[in-house]
């Protein structure tokens, strides 16, 4: 059975000191010294710099930005809560929709909140939530050879982590064509 997020992390952390030469609360020290203030500036400067692995070095970023699921105060909830806070909650049915879509896939279906999205994951990512503006979620899909077409739009500056975009505004968008095409990726993760 595949591990949490959380169990990868703190397994991760575990071994940190082994892998890398430095603890945890070393490498936040190390970060926060750094004066980058974003989560892909201090990434690139802890690889950079210090030859972390992508994946110590994206930890120990969460970490010291607390916008990871395990350091935000009350847990995933919280962080999905805040997404869709004030001006967004409209928003809230659509992304319920795509998460009731999703957990129908199968029970290997990891929800991952963020800070600013939500993570849907298998093997690995397959798409992502995101409340964009007051009056639009984006959808991230991740795909193999997949053409954009109509609605389904290549990612372009959106995020970097996945391949296609559709732009969603209000429930009834999460229709059989946004539902495939989950599925597919889903299929390919």
């Amino acid at each position: 059975m595949a591990k949490s997020p959380e169990e990868m992390a703190n397994a991760m952390i575990a071994n940190m000191k082994e892998k890398t030469g430095k603890t945890l609360d070393q490498w936040i020290a190390v970060a926060k010294k750094s004066g980058e203030e974003k989560h892909g500036q201090i990434v690139k400067h802890l690889k950079a710099e210090y030859g972390l692995t992508h994946g110590f070095a994206n930890l120990v970023a969460h970490k010291f930005l607390k916008s990871d699921a395990g350091s935000a105060e009350g847990g995933d909830g919280a962080l999905v809560d805040a997404q869709y806070a004030g001006a967004k909650a409209d928003l809230k049915p659509i992304y319920d929709a795509l998460i009731k879509c999703v957990s129908s896939f199968g029970k290997d279906v990891e929800i991952a909140p963020k800070k600013t999205y939500v993570s849907l994951r298998r093997n690995k990512q397959f798409a992502l939530i995101q409340p964009s503006t007051k009056t639009r979620v984006d959808l991230g899909i991740n795909f193999k050879d997949e053409p954009a077409k109509d609605r389904l739009e290549k990612s372009g500056s959106f995020n970097a982590m996945v391949s296609h975009r559709v732009k969603l505004e209000k429930p009834g968008d999460v229709d059989k064509d946004v539902k495939a095409w989950l599925k597919k990726a889903y299929s390919q993760a």
